[in-house]
């Protein structure tokens, strides 16, 4: 299996304004400095994380969503984020894997903030998917589920596993950055895979900061990228899957895991 490189991008969003978010990641894409096969965005990348989607959110036909197909083409790199999506009546905050050939996949956050009020107007989701790309599987989450281990969990089955790279996009709150780092790590640990998380800077219009700490770590627990804190930034990090597979099967912690179903999911 070849390697793959991701392209992190944390960044101060401007809060409600999808127009001038759009263009601030269209420059910088622009700016990335060498091919990426993977480029991740924030949690509500065009919008910051609001609580009241109304006027916010559009459709799988709307403006982020070509911009998400544009960019992806023009790149030639799979882009993903989540953005608001309306749909049914329900508003979902929905993380989008794009493809380069304009086909793509979707994971909707499973667990909503509760603690700030995402519940009551957000729907969570019921599908717990593991997207692939260039061989690789992907595990995807949306900020608060880093915290929930085993919505997380991986498996092995006949000497498969489910997913290689745990990737959460997030509004993490700089009030909260140990236990973000922590996650990570320990997420990564848990499940013999690399672990990525990219969040946001700056501060959203109700007075809440964040410190960004973006992070990919190796299925020791090892940080591969960590970004400086509060500032924006645009990173690379190459994945090793001869690594993880060394990794895996040196230690061979995967074959002692204990068997278990979620039973409310699809």
């Amino acid at each position: 299996m070849q390697d793959i490189t991701l392209t992190l991008i944390q960044a101060d969003l401007i809060w409600g304004d999808r127009q001038a978010n759009l263009q601030k990641f269209t420059e910088r894409l622009q700016q990335i400095p060498a091919p990426a096969d993977i480029i991740v965005l924030p949690e509500m990348f065009t919008t910051g994380f609001v609580v009241e989607p109304e006027s916010l959110a559009e459709t799988t036909d709307g403006p982020s969503m070509q911009w998400l197909k544009e960019q992806a083409s023009l790149r030639q790199a799979l882009i993903t984020g989540s953005i608001i999506i309306q749909k049914d009546g329900h508003y979902l905050n929905r993380m989008i894997w794009m493809r380069p050939d304009g086909t793509w996949d979707y994971y909707d956050k499973r667990h909503l903030f509760t603690f700030g009020g995402e519940h009551h107007r957000f729907t969570r989701g019921d599908l717990a998917p593991v997207f692939t790309y260039k061989g690789w599987k992907f595990k995807p989450l949306i900020c608060y589920d880093l915290r929930f281990p085993v919505w997380c969990k991986n498996k092995l089955r006949e000497a498969t596993y489910d997913y290689d790279v745990l990737i959460d996009i997030a509004s993490w709150p700089d009030v909260r950055r140990n236990a973000w780092t922590l996650f990570l790590a320990s997420r990564a640990m848990e499940n013999m895979a690399y672990a990525v998380g990219v969040n946001r800077v700056g501060k959203d219009a109700n007075g809440v900061t964040f410190s960004g700490d973006t992070t990919v770590v190796d299925p020791l627990g090892n940080p591969l990228v960590t970004t400086e804190p509060c500032q924006e930034a645009l990173v690379a990090v190459t994945l090793s899957f001869s690594k993880l597979t060394h990794i895996r099967e040196h230690f061979g912690f995967g074959r002692d895991w204990d068997s278990f179903q979620i039973s409310d999911i699809r």
